[in-house]
């Protein structure tokens, strides 16, 4: 075997060294031989890609997470906010993420923007706020909906973060106040009704055995002298009081003066 034969020998094993590609557990490749994809995307593993005649498209099958910028949105009830948004989507079919679109990644981050200023545009603030998660479902089957024939699954839409007005802000904090001055307006009122009613459970329980308010009386006293203190107070019931102004002697009544003759 001469030198020219040698030649051709380097030249085919540097080829066929030069077709190998490896690719990785999370990779396929998309080969097109003259112009046209083949049936099932390659790997993982080592491929052979035959160059002119095959070119390949690498496609990650990995989560990828795309970040939505702020959008400006003007909610049912006429306030305007800003709004930003999280979307995770994975490859399932890589063949027709590289055939369908050009770039799927952009064209979902394009849906994504249409797709959430639409969305919370027809509900209110306070629905914004409070049911994220039922907004965060519906966001996320429209724009999988539509990225669906790429081959690509959105896998879950988060609304990241919500910048109201300040003069919103102040609003809020106003009614947040309020409807707490108003808990506790209920709360206090509602301590003096049961306090109220505990004292006339215990008045109509005395008035049924009189003798127990003397006996109160009594524990009072004792109460008071075990403190060493110096004055003494001494209750005297009412009653008492009235029978004394029944068995005093009525006043004598003053004399008229005499009329001038």
């Amino acid at each position: 075997m001469g030198i020219p034969g040698l030649i051709v020998i380097a030249v085919i094993v540097l080829y066929l060294l030069n077709s190998i590609k490896i690719l990785r557990e999370y990779e396929r490749g998309v080969i097109f031989r003259l112009g046209r994809a083949l049936p099932q995307p390659k790997g993982p593993g080592i491929i052979l890609v035959f160059r002119p005649f095959d070119q390949i498209v690498r496609v990650s099958l990995r989560q990828e997470v795309l970040e939505v910028p702020p959008q400006d949105v003007i909610t049912r009830d006429n306030v305007t906010i800003k709004v930003n948004a999280v979307i995770t989507l994975r490859v399932l079919d890589p063949a027709k993420a590289v055939i369908e679109v050009a770039n799927y990644v952009y064209q979902t981050s394009q849906f994504a923007q249409t797709t959430l200023r639409s969305v919370l545009g027809e509900v209110e603030l306070d629905g914004l706020l409070s049911h994220r998660d039922v907004l965060n479902q519906r966001i996320q089957a429209i724009i999988d909906q539509r990225t669906e024939p790429w081959g690509v699954k959105v896998v879950s839409v988060e609304v990241k973060q919500v910048d109201l007005p300040d003069q919103m802000l102040r609003a809020m904090a106003k009614q947040a106040e309020a409807e707490r001055e108003k808990r506790s307006k209920i709360i206090n009122a509602e301590g003096e009704f049961s306090a109220a009613q505990r004292l006339v459970d215990a008045a109509n329980l005395l008035a049924e055995q009189p003798i127990t308010l003397q006996l109160k009386y009594l524990q009072t006293l004792t109460d008071i002298g075990t403190e060493k203190n110096t004055t003494v107070i001494f209750p005297l019931p009412m009653e008492l009081l009235s029978l004394l102004q029944k068995l005093a002697p009525p006043a004598a009544s003053a004399p008229k003066p005499e009329e001038p003759q």
